[in-house]
C-alpha cells in the first residue's frame, strides 16, 4: 500500500491500520507529492489511498495528451467505449491488447501493479471513476467517514456509478437523516442531517461534556454534521457539510462544497474556494489554477508565452478563460443559476496546511479563506454589475 495522505486523515489512518492487521506492507512517499509518480515507480503498490483531486488529474492530463491529434483521440475514445462496455458488465481488468498499448503509460503512472483504489475525502465524479476502472483495469472503493465514528460510516458498492455517492451503511452501524429544514430541504427526500448510530460511534469528547451532548443525542444517534439524501439504488449521498451551507439575499441555500467539487473537475482548476453572503444575490470563488494546463492553454488559445503564474493570474483574459471552463463544467453538471459564480479572481498561491488555508485532513478551512481573502472578495462584489 502507498500511503502519501497526511496521518492526521482519518481515513488513510485507518487503511494503514488494515494493512497492518493482515500483514501487508505500507510504502510512505518521499514527502514531495510531485515526486509521487517516481515513489510509485519505486513501491509499486497494488493499494493505493487517494483523494478525488489525484485521480481529477490523471484524467484531465490523458484527455490533454490526445487533444493534439485526431488519431489519438479516436484510439482514446474507442479504446475506452469497450473497457466501458465491460465495466458496465462488471468486468474489469487489465489484459486486453487496449491495455497494453493505449493505457500501459497511464498505469505504469502509478507503478505499474495497482489493482485497488481506495478513494475518500471528498466525492469522486462519476466519469472519473469509470475512467479509472477502464483505463486502469483498477477497482475502486470509496467510503464515508469521520474520526468519531472510527473512521468508517459507509461504504460504496464497487458498481456503483452515481456521483458523489457515499454508500451503504457498514455491518456495524446504522444510518438515519433527521430534519434539516431550516437548512432549506423540506423533506427527507429532498435531504437531511446524516446521523449515525453503532459500535463504531465514538462514547464522547475527552473532557468536553458539552460538546458530547450537543453531537450525540438522547437516543444515541451521533449527528455528523452532513447533509445527505437516499438515491433511488438506496445508497447514501453526500450533499454538504451544515455549517458551511448559506444563504442569499434571495433566501436560496447554496452547498459550498458541492459546487466546489464540481468546479474542480475542470481541467483549469487546481482548488477553489466558493463565498457567499446573506447581502448578496450571487457567489463568487477564489480558484488556484492546474499551472501546467493553465500555461499550455494560455499559450495555445490566447498566444501567451514566457509569463509567470503571478501574470497569468492577473491576466484578464486569462481569468475569463478560466471562468468559462467552470461554468461550462457547472452546467454540465447541473448547477443552477444561483450556484454558478458570477466573478472570480485567481491566485498562485496553493493552499495548504503550512500556509493555514487547508485543515490536516486537506479541506478549505473557510473562515481562515474568508480572512485571507477578504479585500478581494470586498473589491469582487463592489465591481459586479
Amino acid at each position: 500500500m502507498l500511503s502519501f495522505l497526511p496521518l492526521a486523515h482519518v481515513f488513510q489512518h485507518s487503511m494503514e491500520m488494515i494493512a497492518f492487521a493482515v500483514g501487508a506492507r505500507v510504502g510512505y512517499y518521499s514527502g514531495d507529492i510531485r515526486n509521487l509518480p517516481d515513489d510509485c515507480k519505486i513501491l509499486k503498490p497494488t493499494v493505493i489511498v487517494v483523494v478525488p483531486r489525484i485521480l481529477n488529474r490523471i484524467y484531465d492530463k490523458v484527455v490533454a495528451s490526445m487533444k493534439g491529434s485526431l488519431v489519438k483521440r479516436a484510439i482514446l475514445n474507442l479504446a475506452l467505449a469497450i473497457k466501458m462496455f465491460e465495466v458496465r458488465r462488471g468486468v474489469i481488468r487489465n489484459d486486453t491488447i487496449f491495455d497494453h498499448f493505449v493505457f500501459s503509460k497511464v498505469r505504469e503512472g502509478f507503478g505499474g501493479r495497482a489493482r485497488v483504489f481506495a478513494c475518500g475525502g471528498a466525492p469522486l465524479a462519476s466519469h472519473v471513476m469509470n475512467f479509472v476502472r477502464a483505463a486502469l483495469g483498477c477497482y475502486i472503493v470509496e467510503g464515508y467517514g469521520q474520526t468519531e465514528c472510527a473512521g468508517m460510516i459507509s461504504l460504496c458498492i464497487e458498481t456503483e456509478t452515481v456521483p458523489c455517492v457515499a454508500g451503504v451503511p457498514i455491518f456495524c452501524d446504522h444510518i438515519k437523516l433527521s430534519d434539516a429544514s431550516n437548512l432549506g430541504y423540506e423533506t427527507l427526500e429532498q435531504g437531511g442531517e446524516i446521523c449515525v448510530k453503532g459500535a463504531n460511534v465514538f462514547k464522547g469528547y475527552f473532557h468536553n461534556d458539552e460538546l458530547t451532548k450537543e453531537t450525540i443525542d438522547a437516543e444515541g444517534w451521533m449527528h455528523t454534521g452532513d447533509i445527505g439524501k437516499w438515491t433511488e439504488n438506496g445508497v447514501l449521498q453526500i450533499i454538504d457539510r451544515v455549517k458551511n451551507i448559506f444563504k442569499l439575499s434571495q433566501g436560496e441555500y447554496i452547498a459550498p462544497e458541492k459546487v466546489e467539487n464540481v468546479y474542480m473537475q475542470s481541467r483549469l482548476v487546481s482548488q477553489v474556494f466558493l463565498h457567499g453572503e446573506s447581502l448578496k444575490t450571487c457567489t463568487i470563488a477564489v480558484v488556484v489554477p492546474e499551472e501546467e494546463e493553465l500555461v499550455r492553454i494560455a499559450r495555445q488559445n490566447l498566444g501567451l508565452q514566457n509569463l509567470t503564474m503571478n501574470d497569468l493570474c492577473a491576466n484578464k483574459k486569462v481569468k475569463q478563460m478560466v471562468m468559462e471552463d467552470m461554468l461550462q463544467v457547472g452546467r454540465t453538471a447541473g448547477l443552477n443559476k444561483l450556484e454558478q459564480v458570477k466573478d472570480i479572481i485567481l491566485t498562485s498561491e496553493p493552499f495548504s496546511i503550512k500556509n493555514g488555508l487547508l485543515t490536516p485532513t486537506l479541506k478549505n478551512r473557510r473562515p481562515y479563506l474568508r480572512r485571507h481573502f477578504a479585500k478581494d472578495l470586498k473589491e469582487m462584489y463592489e465591481n459586479l454589475p
